[in-house]
């Protein structure tokens, strides 16, 4: 039985660790959020909160965080330096009740998605 159980448990941990994409969880105010991981330096999140407070909160944040260099409200686009890295962050309205939400990161020139993921977290924390 104890054999059975970590043979389970080991091909479990193996398709895991092979997977090309990591699915995270992140709570939220408003419930659950499914977030992906889509590139090394990217990750993304459709929510029900609205265009207005995402990008309200975006600009907050991204204030805190470094300099905002270019931001287009129209086509709902933020790059700011932080750091020795960049930001850049895309809110997309798929439907009137849904928006995702997408931040990706790099630091000298290379993939920062721990940079990314807390930028998300904030972001999604922020928004009400």
């Amino acid at each position: 039985m104890k054999k059975i159980i970590l043979y389970l448990l080991g091909v479990m941990f193996l398709s895991c660790s092979c997977l090309g994409c990591l699915p995270l969880v992140l709570g939220g105010a408003a419930g659950a959020l499914g977030a992906v991981v889509v590139t090394k330096d990217t990750i993304q999140g459709e929510t029900d909160r609205s265009y207005d407070s995402l990008w309200s909160a975006a600009i907050r944040v991204s204030r805190i965080r470094g300099t905002i260099k270019n931001q287009d409200n129209l086509k709902g686009t933020l790059e700011l330096e932080v750091e020795s890295g960049r930001i850049w962050i895309s809110l997309i309205r798929l439907t009137y009740a849904t928006t995702r939400l997408k931040i990706s990161a790099r630091k000298f020139h290379l993939p920062d998605l721990g940079l990314a993921q807390e930028i998300f977290v904030k972001i999604m924390d922020e928004a009400r």
